[in-house]
């Protein structure tokens, strides 16, 4: 039997709300991702509540907040406290958006679900690795290797391979294969035949226009709303697919010399924009390439405008700009209020770029045909003055003194707690194991310092008073005073917070706006009121979500050919028609469990372990084959009193094998080989030409349905002579003879 593995949603399944689910290697519980809603509905954590304290290990695959969303609140209310894992970009793109998600919604309401503290809390446990870096559990999870490979979709996006007893568990949801301006396509096509694949079914059912054909249709939106005296609303995320669409902006307007303002405004824009300048070896090739060899930055933006105050929008020039602003959802934040003001006027452009969540106003103004009118609620934070600044202050001033006389009364019973112990061990003043001295020691000063007298103290005729003497419980050497090395030092996270004001963007980069508002303790309440907008704005839906199509998402399975494949995240249409689609072309075993249906999807290989005998080892040779050591062994297996499996010299000489060559050339690092070797080589024809007469090819197919091994051969064309030994030598040379 192979490796157990169990796969359990707990959110995101039949429908499109936020991901997360349990999966569980070898009675290992992983929580991959934690996603929550624009909504911050509660009640679609339930089962996370339940299962939180059970899980070991927490993988989060993007920085958005349909994917860790919900990490702050758990952690504070469920008592999830298991290691994080995540890449260098998931985790500062996802801590600012948690921060922008935060103050736009406490600027609106009473917001309490979780506190910006809450959030800092959350982010200081995430251990963070490289795309491709092996990461080896201990303790629960010995033998288990979790990595994270590149996704698209988001910057530091992630599909997660997890490898127990060299089984694969991918997990890979909002991939795109397609190569955009700032990110490469997905690696999920050079996973082949793995034990489980994990994926979703958001976009089975939708097709995409050509990258040209997308970006044109943008660009002439825009402009067309520009030229006719209008304004553009963009409604965007906080730090996902915006990074595409400022590229796209700014390099527009850069080759046609256009002078239309852009703005980008969220709390955190300009903290963003600082963390994605040094995360260009995350992005695509074409943007490291192009800093290596110019050292121009493709997010210094020259005609895009950083703001993180709606009104630094407000002074600006009258005239046709293009705004895009958070939320994405148009439930709060800056996109809300603009929308409010420039719905009414038709020479105004509404555009949105990715699927609005559902229920939520962003979703409903997307509908087909959309409505003339909305009702919504404006709301602000203004100071108290008057009477109400008297009544809050006079409640925070009984609220300190509360507090202060529990903080004291605390402090006395810590205080006779301490003394009391002290004196038994070392007060003089004690007889017959009775300590003769007076509650009333309330008035000590700290640790260090007590009262020496005492109100109300009588010593017993026996013994004359003295002040009491407390011993050092220092602990001395030769050297001096014994210290404990771990006091002093200082862990990289506490030197990490060092730099930042509230402690939550790790390296200093958060801007002084943000801030202040963050440390802003003015004392203030929330006034609302409701109105009807009508829509006469045009709205028009483009999709830069960053995800493959549906036809594309089928090529990719295919070709990854999964033992067992589990569907998530998608509407119930879209997860049926691919697992209809998966169960004729991908494989045989297609699972789409619900909301807290544990399946099993264990797989189905006879794996044994097998204990090699003193005796077999000592006349076994091994070769080094990269990180592992490879040898050709025949051998008896039986059977041991304790039951396992042992693997014994032969009693008879073994038979004879053929040789066997070990290895996976791929044929683009041979020809650099060849090269080196001073052999003239080139790529024609699918094909690898090697000096004059011989040619080298590879035949048959990288995967096969169906459970069948992947079959390849490496075949050398070309008449006998010097050159074609002398390639064949060279070709042997990569492998491993057994």
């Amino acid at each position: 039997m192979g490796t157990s593995v169990q796969v359990t949603p707990l959110c995101g399944v039949y429908n499109e709300n936020p991901l997360s689910y349990l999966v569980s290697i070898d009675g290992f519980n992983f929580l991959i991702d934690c996603g929550w809603n624009d909504h911050f509905d509660p009640s679609l954590l339930q089962p996370l509540s339940r299962v939180a304290s059970t899980i070991d290990a927490v993988l989060l695959s993007h920085s958005d907040t349909l994917h860790l969303g919900a990490l702050p609140y758990a952690m504070k209310q469920f008592g999830l406290s298991a290691p994080i894992y995540a890449t260098e970009p998931v985790f500062r793109l996802g801590l600012l958006t948690m921060y922008d998600h935060y103050l736009s919604r406490k600027q609106v309401s009473e917001f309490d679900l979780f506190t910006l503290d809450d959030i800092d809390s959350a982010f200081q446990n995430v251990t963070r690795l490289t795309y491709s870096q092996n990461c080896h559990l201990s303790g629960k999870g010995e033998g288990i290797v979790i990595a994270p490979h590149v996704a698209g979709h988001l910057l530091g996006g992630t599909v997660w391979k997890i490898t127990k007893d060299g089984e694969d568990v991918i997990y890979a949801v909002d991939f795109n294969h397609r190569k955009e301006r700032h990110l490469n396509g997905t690696v999920l096509e050079s996973f082949v035949r793995p034990a489980v694949l994990i994926t979703d079914a958001y976009n089975a059912l939708s097709n995409q226009p050509s990258r040209r054909q997308r970006d044109q249709e943008f660009i002439d939106a825009i402009l067309n709303t520009l030229r006719g005296n209008g304004n553009v609303l963009l409604p965007v995320d906080t730090a996902g697919r915006i990074l595409e669409l400022l590229l796209i902006l700014e390099q527009y307007w850069e080759q046609h010399h256009l002078t239309y303002p852009i703005f980008f405004l969220t709390y955190v824009s300009s903290s963003t924009v600082d963390y994605v300048k040094s995360f260009l070896e995350w992005m695509s090739d074409s943007i490291a390439k192009s800093f290596e060899h110019t050292r121009d930055n493709a997010f210094l933006l020259k005609h895009v405008t950083l703001l993180i105050n709606k009104s630094e929008l407000e002074n600006t020039p009258e005239g046709p700009k293009i705004v895009l602003a958070s939320m994405a959802s148009l439930e709060v934040g800056f996109s809300h209020d603009i929308f409010v003001e420039w719905a009414a006027d038709s020479r105004n452009l509404v555009l949105f770029t990715e699927r609005g969540q559902f229920g939520t106003r962003a979703r409903m103004l997307q509908s087909d045909p959309p409505p003339k009118a909305v009702k919504v609620t404006l709301s602000k934070r203004v100071p108290l003055v008057g009477e109400e600044l008297a009544a809050y202050e006079e409640e925070q001033e009984k609220i300190k003194k509360e507090e202060a006389l529990k903080a004291s009364l605390v402090k006395e019973e810590e205080s006779k707690a301490v003394i009391g112990s002290d004196i038994t061990k070392s007060d003089p003043m004690i007889i017959d194991g009775h300590a003769h001295v007076d509650g009333t020691l309330s008035g000590a000063r700290g640790e260090a310092y007590r009262d020496v007298l005492i109100d109300g103290f009588v010593p017993p005729s026996s013994v004359a008073p003295m002040f009491p003497f407390y011993d050092n419980t220092s602990e001395w050497d030769d050297f001096g005073e014994v210290i404990n090395p771990d006091d002093y030092v200082i862990k990289d996270e506490d030197m990490d917070m060092g730099s930042m004001p509230m402690g939550g963007d790790l390296d200093g980069k958060l801007d002084e706006g943000t801030a202040s508002l963050m440390l802003d303790t003015t004392p203030s309440k929330v006034v609302s009121s409701e109105l009807t907008v009508q829509v006469k704005c045009s709205l028009v839906y483009m999709d830069f979500e960053g995800r493959s199509d549906g036809r594309s998402i089928k090529s990719i399975l295919a070709h990854v050919a999964p033992l067992k494949l589990v569907l998530v995240h998608g509407s119930a249409e879209a997860t049926e028609h691919l697992k209809q689609h998966c169960l004729k072309n991908v494989c045989p075993h297609v699972y789409a469990p619900q909301i807290e249906e544990t399946i099993d999807v264990t797989s189905d290989l006879c794996a044994y372990k097998v204990q090699l005998s003193e005796k077999l080892m000592s006349n076994v040779l091994f070769k080094k084959l990269g990180d592992y050591e490879i040898a050709w062994i025949d051998s008896e297996v039986e059977k041991t009193e304790n039951g396992t499996l042992s693997s014994l010299p032969l009693s008879t000489p073994p038979p004879p094998h053929k040789s066997v060559l070990v290895g996976d050339l791929k044929m683009a690092d041979f020809k650099q080989f060849l090269a080196g070797k001073g052999v003239q080589v080139e790529f024609a024809g699918g094909a690898l030409r090697c000096g004059e007469y011989v040619t080298l090819r590879k035949v048959g197919d990288a995967s096969q349905k169906g459970g069948a091994a992947a079959i390849q051969q490496i075949v050398i064309e070309g008449p006998l002579c010097e050159e074609y030994y002398k390639i064949r030598d060279y070709l042997y040379s990569q492998f491993y003879s057994l």
